[in-house]
């Protein structure tokens, strides 16, 4: 039985910052380093991205779901925001962001789940009727090896989606206005122009250098060069993209959540079991409910706040 909550923004930050929000093998993982080597379509700055975002609606932010069956813990959580019918129309291109940074396979976390992927797939066709659904991402390891060993691939296939792998001519280098770090950076941006819906899927994992990847954090797998430089201002980073991309919907699965050794794990005692799917229209409100199933307080983590600050509503 799933339990059903659904709330603000405003009111997930007052009560996460006043007291945190509580929530009741090995694969081929050979370091290919690909984000650098991967260079850029070309040397202009490209115009900003579109913007995916839905028009809000009261009571219909973010939503909580306990539950042990992805399938059906983000059915009834995208049921609560008004159903897929809302954030995808029909004869539509859809563009899924998940996390598959990694060749490892899905039991280990470090990645988005492949039947939660292949189970939005199938909402956008089956339900909204949309017109094609489209996989992205540019992994760290080879990305043929990370969307194969991650089961990703496979299952979005079989759902009907198409995957696109990374190379030179969809990225562009964009400039975001006032930023610190975006400066005629390589995005992988092309796709997303084709696009009219963008939604993100992204585990709930520790992290080394960010303390924690949830939602925003998963955009970083848009970038391409050698972003690692960028783990020297790691909030800055995902503060900067949270302004610059602007999804449709972005899930957050905490069904298994990696507590320790992050973001690529490795094994399974760094899991547990929490039950818990998040999805919602606003990645700050999103991101401070998830942070709370690995113990941790937004204050915590600097990048909610600067993505706060930067992101006007």
């Amino acid at each position: 039985m799933s339990d059903k909550r659904k709330t603000t923004r405003r009111e997930f930050l007052a009560r996460s910052a006043k007291a945190g929000l509580s929530a009741a093998a090995a694969g081929a993982a050979a370091y290919l380093l690909y984000d650098d080597r991967l260079p850029s379509a070309g040397g202009e700055k490209a115009a900003a991205l579109p913007d995916f975002s839905v028009p809000p609606k009261e009571g219909q932010v973010i939503s909580i779901v306990k539950g042990p069956d992805r399938s059906q813990t983000v059915k009834t959580a995208i049921d609560s925001l008004g159903g897929i019918e809302r954030f995808v129309k029909k004869g539509e291109t859809v563009v899924i962001k998940p996390n598959i940074a990694f060749a490892t396979p899905a039991m280990i976390g470090a990645t988005t789940n492949p039947e939660l992927v292949a189970e939005v797939v199938r909402l956008c066709y089956e339900k909204a009727g949309a017109k094609r659904v489209f996989i992205v991402d540019n992994p760290i390891n080879d990305p043929a090896s990370c969307f194969e060993i991650t089961g990703i691939a496979k299952a979005a296939q079989q759902a009907g989606a198409e995957i696109v792998m990374p190379s030179a001519g969809l990225f562009e280098n964009l400039t975001l206005p006032g930023g610190k770090l975006i400066k005629d950076w390589p995005v992988l941006s092309v796709p997303l122009r084709k696009a009219d819906r963008l939604i993100g899927i992204s585990p709930v994992k520790s992290h080394a250098a960010s303390t924690a990847s949830m939602s925003m954090k998963n955009w970083y797998g848009l970038l391409s060069g050698r972003r690692s430089v960028f783990h020297q201002d790691i909030h800055t980073i995902i503060a900067e993209l949270a302004v610059l991309i602007r999804p449709t919907l972005v899930i957050l699965d905490g069904t298994e959540v990696m507590m320790t050794n992050g973001p690529t794990g490795g094994s399974l005692s760094d899991l547990k079991r929490m039950d818990t799917m998040i999805a919602g229209t606003d990645m700050i409100a999103v991101d401070t409910a998830g942070c709370g199933l690995l113990g941790l307080k937004p204050a915590d983590l600097p990048y909610i706040a600067m993505a706060e600050k930067g992101i006007k509503t």
